[in-house]
């Protein structure tokens, strides 16, 4: 049965799992049009507000997509997110955020989910009135996008629209389309709703199976889905850790990598300290290069000594990250973290990694 009607929000209907029209069915105005033409001279001579940051630095207005394998913890971070915008209070834990009306579109879950997911994000704070939340949507080709954009009619002030996950709204490719242009026309599709409003798009995303060095060729689909949004975020994090690496690059947003926590108890992902590197590795290696950045010139000794990691495993990890060009050796055995070019110790040097000074 669908669920009744804010009296503030009349352009929108929350839909369970069972009913059968559409979750978003809103009576739209024709949207006015946008410039799309300037000679030189007219734009060099124009004012532009600044973008607008739903999380400064890392989400600005238009599409991001926010990509990672499943089980992950997308679903918890969009949701957190949500939640932090909605109320104005901090992303991450740590950056403090405009507050503002937040669209979410949980196209995977059932109201009793994200009741329970909200109640352990929220630890006991009320629940913003701010956030929208829904289960269902027409896919784009049905006028997804014309039920979002009537939604953001009725909220001028709002901040951010978070659909998770894409697939479940992109609908049926256009006849005749290649892959790519089918998933840039899908992204571009969305995208053109966020530059007409001025809004941050989040889009929750897959990547594929296989890793790559470079982040961006992880993303789920064509290099189409990357190319048509303005920024991309990849999260990772190692099988069995609760830490992980958020990758984010885009148009209007900064290259970067940021040291995440995930806490399960409260669905929680905050900031960490120190590089990201060390959250893109695993546990033993981590807390190996942890050590070693505060006490360079180890043996595998004492690092196993100190960390409580058998020594077996702490002579095999560090031949594993010395062929990947994690650490560094000396002739001796004594193991510390690269530095810069050129900042290599005169007594480092490499080694090969079976040489017997190595054990």
């Amino acid at each position: 049965m669908t669920a009744p009607l804010p009296a503030d929000r009349p352009d929108l209907r929350v839909v369970h799992p069972g009913d059968d029209a559409g979750a978003l069915s809103p009576v739209r105005r024709a949207p006015g049009r946008l410039r799309t033409a300037w000679t030189a001279a007219d734009l060099m001579t124009m004012d532009f507000p600044p973008p607008r940051w739903a999380v400064p630095g890392i989400i600005c207005e238009g599409v991001s997509l926010l990509c990672g394998p499943p089980k992950v913890g997308k679903s918890w971070m969009s949701l957190a997110l949500g939640l932090a915008v909605a109320a104005g209070g901090r992303a991450f834990d740590s950056i403090p955020v405009e507050g503002g009306p937040v669209l979410y579109l949980a196209l995977e879950d059932t109201p009793r989910r994200l009741q329970a997911r909200i109640a352990t994000v929220l630890g006991g704070q009320p629940a913003p009135a701010a956030l929208t939340l829904t289960t269902g949507c027409p896919p784009l080709p049905q006028g997804g996008d014309e039920a979002i954009a009537g939604w953001l009619d009725a909220h001028r002030d709002a901040r951010m629209v978070i659909i998770d996950v894409f697939a479940k709204l992109r609908g049926q490719s256009p006849p005749g389309a290649s892959a790519y242009d089918a998933d840039y026309h899908a992204v571009g599709r969305i995208k053109k709703v966020a530059d007409q409003y001025g809004i941050a798009v989040l889009l929750v995303h897959h990547v594929r199976k296989a890793g790559s060095e470079d982040f961006l060729s992880e993303v789920s689909g064509t290099n189409g889905i990357a190319g048509a949004a303005d920024a991309t975020l990849v999260l990772k994090r190692p099988r069995g850790s609760a830490d992980g690496v958020l990758h984010v690059t885009g148009r209007d947003v900064d290259e970067a990598e940021y040291a995440l926590g995930f806490q399960p108890a409260s669905g929680a992902w905050y900031m960490l300290d120190g590089p990201a590197s060390d959250n893109a590795m695993g546990e033993t290696r981590a807390a190996i290069a942890r050590w070693l950045r505060d006490n360079p010139g180890t043996r595998p000794k004492v690092i196993a000594e100190v960390t409580g990691i058998d020594a077996e495993l702490v002579k095999k990890t560090l031949q594993r990250m010395l062929r990947d060009g994690q650490v560094a050796a000396d002739a001796g055995g004594r193991y510390r973290l690269p530095g810069p070019p050129g900042d290599t110790p005169q007594d480092v040097s490499p080694v090969s990694p079976e040489s017997p000074n190595m054990l």
